[in-house]
């Protein structure tokens, strides 16, 4: 539901013994080494021996999907441009998407759509980029609670000029700037994700916040694209899209898209037994990247031959992004388009 710090992963997989598990890692890491002691988090590349991944009944996100982006704070023209890129590569036309190389960000969807109800429909195919909204004054101020984001869903859904629409796959993407501080931003996470009350929106709409980490916690939020202090002899990797802040956010979309996408009402899939704090199928994976990726290794990543920036997937507009892979419940571990073991 939350996507929780890679400093709290690193350091608790430090401080504790770790227990036996069989994880599936068939390519070292680049430089022949793994990390020690840090293979045995529970967002390691794993078995589902050990994942305890559930259904428990409840809707996925069957029919068309439609992100409403919320630009909460000031943001520049071309940020912007590289977070629409991102949202209109996840299910492009067909013609489009043709002409998109491999590794592309619809195959990772792809993982994401292997999700289905108990009626068997499985998560839509068809994701669009919808109405946008703008707060560049951020008239709820720029310091916000968790509840405050629900406010910001119905300032924007009850706006008295170009209100986005209401409508049954709508999904409510609150992006803050820089400027903006989310309450346990940094310090607990980096993005998550709800559904609104209709005390406070009117309505029950799916929703997730991301919050630009640039000037606050790059290390912890736009990994590794940025380093903590505490992980030695690791260079940070170039951003693809040439800014830190938003090529970390464009991950943390993803994870937060996935997890909307196949328990938006906190009644899905998740592996847990309580669906306040539920481990969802982006947490499972957190932090891996690419192939024989596990705690402070990102896995087997793609290179830029021209700028030298670390990329896992392709988009639309010759655009490309680095996003985390999430949870295959038929292969039952963390996949993605780029791992090398793809046919």
């Amino acid at each position: 539901m939350q996507m929780r710090h890679l400093a709290a992963l690193l350091v608790a997989a430090l401080l504790a013994a770790p227990p036996a598990v069989a994880a599936w890692r068939p390519w070292p890491p680049r430089n022949g080494t793994a990390v020690e002691g840090l293979g045995a988090s529970k967002k390691f590349e794993g078995s589902s021996e050990f994942v305890k991944l559930q259904y428990h009944m409840g809707p996925v996100l069957a029919a068309s999907i439609t992100v409403h982006p919320i630009w909460y704070g000031p943001w520049p023209a071309p940020q912007k441009r590289t977070i629409r890129a991102f949202l209109r590569s996840l299910a492009p036309p067909p013609a489009e998407e043709a002409r998109i190389p491999r590794p592309s960000v619809a195959a990772w969807w792809r993982t994401v759509r292997l999700y289905t109800d108990q009626t068997g429909a499985n998560v839509s195919a068809a994701v669009a980029l919808g109405a946008e909204k703008s707060d560049a004054r951020m008239s709820r101020g720029a310091r916000l609670s968790r509840m405050d984001i629900q406010a910001v869903v119905r300032d924007a859904v009850a706006a008295r000029t170009r209100p986005l629409p209401v409508d049954a796959g709508g999904v409510y993407l609150v992006l803050t700037s820089p400027e903006v501080l989310v309450e346990d931003f940094c310090g607990q996470v980096c993005g998550f994700h709800y559904f609104t009350f209709p005390s406070v929106v009117g309505y029950t709409l799916p929703y997730a916040w991301v919050g630009n980490s640039a000037r606050r916690c790059p290390e912890v939020c736009a990994y590794p694209f940025a380093i903590p202090a505490y992980v030695l002899g690791r260079r940070p990797e170039s951003p693809p899209n040439a800014d830190v802040g938003v090529d970390g956010m464009v991950s943390v979309i993803a994870h937060e898209l996935a997890e909307l996408a196949s328990n938006p009402l906190a009644n899905a899939w998740y592996a847990g037994t309580d669906p306040s704090f539920p481990t969802e199928i982006a947490d499972l994976c957190e932090g891996i990247y690419g192939t024989g990726g596990g705690g402070a290794y990102t896995g087997q990543l793609l290179t830029d031959a021209r700028s030298g920036a670390a990329y896992n997937v392709n988009g639309a507009g010759g655009r490309r992004f680095l996003v985390q892979w999430v949870w295959n419940p038929v292969l039952s571990y963390c996949s993605g388009p780029n791992a090398l073991d793809q046919d």
